[in-house]
């Protein structure tokens, strides 16, 4: 009995201890914020911060400003003092000088007239259509003619800057540096033709080299002697080589990189202004019902030729002109094409051609050659490749290499591939 007396005080003894432990246990693991951080004032470390990001800023001081909103052209602050941009070049600043003509002018405007250029940029007004240089104090679309001086002026800076002319043996070294296996530096003249902002594309290149190559597709190739125009009179420089729509640009003798001409940038594309209709409800000298039997007819007829996107049309005008001996009308297929595009090859036909505007239907231009017509005799016809010898200069030059496997623009600038060579 006492040994089991003993035992039992033993048992109770060991039950006492443990409770008694796990008591001061259960006191003694206390949250983080208890007796540590009223007693020590402990701060744990960044790193055991539930929350912490190692990236962050312990201390911020500078907080990201928001970037702010989107605002368009029409509502930049035009009060502000800004330095404005003066340039002598002595003709009036458009988006596109061969795809805009001053002689046409716009019934209206899409939006109000502010200047591409960037508000109090430029000292010359913008009218909706161009920047004059005639009359600063112009306000309205149909004033701001063209001064018959400034072709005069442009012609003898132009002068200045080519000097001397060029002998065969020295365009043929320029325009052996400028082929596709020689340089890749190119500048492609797409469906908005010779832009503003070309210019200075143009200016740039030759920083680096007297000549720059530039390839036209598209649009502009119809009247690919306008292109040729603009280019010469706006950039002063002189076409040394020409080959379907590729080109070579030369700068001059007397041209200096340091002493190139202002030309301010345009910091985005004007709207284009509201022109006339070009396909009207009745053709004229025709009823409303021969109107319409000579579109459907026209629908019918077999397409003269289709386009390519991106082509070279540079003997579309001519294709017109010699289908318009045996048939009083033409077809093109335009498929692929935006319709912006064959609009503008349509008014370019009837122009160059003439013609009279059937239809834009179906993506097809369906032209007619009215009723008194007649073939144009005499007609100058610019020609696909443009020789540049002079036999003055250098008599014993040889002929210039042919550089066809070069120029693929010439391949493709009609569907069947073989027209736009001829």
């Amino acid at each position: 009995m006492f040994i089991s007396v003993a035992r039992t005080t033993r048992h109770l003894k060991i039950l006492i201890r443990f409770s008694l432990t796990r008591r001061h246990l259960s006191t003694t693991t206390t949250p983080p914020s208890s007796n540590l951080y009223d007693k020590y004032s402990f701060k744990p470390p960044l790193s055991l911060h539930p929350n912490h990001n190692p990236n962050s800023n312990p201390n911020p001081t500078t907080k990201k400003k928001k970037k702010p909103p989107y605002r368009p052209p029409s509502s930049l602050d035009r009060t502000g003092s800004k330095p404005r941009r003066h340039s002598d070049l002595p003709f009036d600043f458009r988006f596109s000088y061969t795809e805009s003509s001053p002689s046409v002018r716009p019934i209206g405007l899409r939006e109000p007239k502010y200047s591409p250029f960037g508000p109090d940029r430029l000292d010359r007004p913008w009218t909706g259509v161009c920047a004059p240089v005639v009359d600063p104090r112009v306000e309205n679309v149909e004033e701001g003619r063209e001064d018959p001086k400034l072709e005069e002026k442009r012609k003898r800076m132009r002068e200045n800057v080519l000097g001397e002319e060029l002998t065969n043996a020295e365009r043929k070294v320029l325009v052996d540096r400028c082929q596709r296996g020689r340089t890749k530096r190119q500048i492609n003249l797409g469906r908005d033709g010779l832009t503003h902002n070309m210019l200075n594309d143009i200016h740039n290149h030759w920083k680096h080299a007297e000549a720059v190559r530039i390839k036209c597709m598209g649009v502009p190739t119809v009247d690919m002697k306008n292109v040729c125009t603009q280019l010469e009179d706006k950039t002063f420089g002189k076409i040394i080589h020409r080959h379907g729509g590729l080109l070579v640009l030369y700068r001059g003798r007397n041209y200096h990189p340091r002493k190139r001409p202002t030309i301010p940038l345009m910091l985005w594309k004007p709207q284009d202004p509201v022109y006339p209709r070009l396909i009207k409800t009745t053709i004229d000298g025709l009823s409303i019902e021969e109107t319409k039997e000579m579109r459907k007819k026209g629908l019918a007829v077999p397409p003269l030729t289709r386009l390519a996107k991106n082509g070279f049309y540079g003997s579309l005008v001519p294709m017109v002109r010699d289908a318009f001996l045996a048939n009083d009308l033409v077809r093109i297929d335009c498929q692929g094409l935006e319709k912006s595009d064959y609009k503008k090859i349509g008014f370019k036909l009837r122009d160059l051609v003439p013609c009279f505007l059937v239809t834009f239907d179906k993506e097809q231009i369906v032209v007619w050659r009215g009723k008194d017509y007649k073939p144009i005799e005499g007609d100058f016809f610019f020609p696909i490749r443009e020789p540049f010898d002079n036999p003055e200069n250098d008599s014993d030059s040889g002929p210039e290499e042919q550089e066809s496997s070069d120029d693929d623009s010439n391949r493709h600038g009609f569907h069947s591939g073989d027209e736009s060579s001829s």
